[in-house]
């Protein structure tokens, strides 16, 4: 049975852009939204496009076995260093699902990093943020800019990022499965 489409996001909501989208930034992306408020506007992370850096390329960690791809979280602000984790117990950390957080305290995370209380397993970083004003991305969902999924964060440690666009696309079944293969350039089809 085809999951019927929602239109109102959440913080905690999976954006996947149409395959049709035509933005570089968010071509066949998927969007963790970490807060959403239709007042103050809508912060999120790209959760499928990596970097080439390596996380000891831009803060010290002392743990020499920890060493992380960063991805690329979005288009504004590539000097900011974000991160979504499973980790219940790190201070001010958001919850956003179940075994989903966003954000904490940086310095215990630093410090729990280095103890090897936390593994790349836990843990994903991410270099600038997506961001939208207020009433801006309800707008794109109505022109069918984005797929609003809010069943999908529970998977987000489980897929990898080159193939998380399409595979919650199949999970989602019906007319998402059919998306989930339509072309990067359909006049190559």
């Amino acid at each position: 049975m085809e999951e019927a489409r929602l239109t109102k996001p959440q913080s905690g909501s999976i954006l996947i852009s149409e395959p049709y989208l035509g933005d570089p930034n968010f071509d066949r992306s998927v969007v963790l939204l970490c807060n959403h408020n239709e007042a103050e506007g809508t912060f999120g992370l790209v959760l499928n496009r990596l970097s080439n850096l390596k996380l000891s390329d831009v803060v010290d960690i002392y743990n020499d076995t920890f060493d992380v791809t960063l991805g690329i979280g979005g288009p504004v602000q590539y000097n900011t260093l974000h991160y979504i984790h499973r980790l219940s117990n790190l201070p001010q950390a958001v919850k956003l699902g179940e075994d989903l957080y966003w954000g904490g305290d940086f310095e215990m995370l630093r410090t729990m990093i280095g103890s090897g209380i936390v593994t790349s397993a836990d843990i994903r970083f991410f270099l600038g943020y997506s961001g939208w004003t207020p009433g801006q991305l309800q707008e794109e969902i109505d022109k069918n800019v984005w797929i609003v999924n809010n069943n999908a964060v529970n998977k987000l440690f489980n897929l990898e990022a080159d193939t998380l666009w399409r595979s919650i696309l199949r999970q989602m079944g019906g007319k998402y499965k059919v998306l989930s293969n339509y072309p990067a350039d359909p006049r190559l089809n």
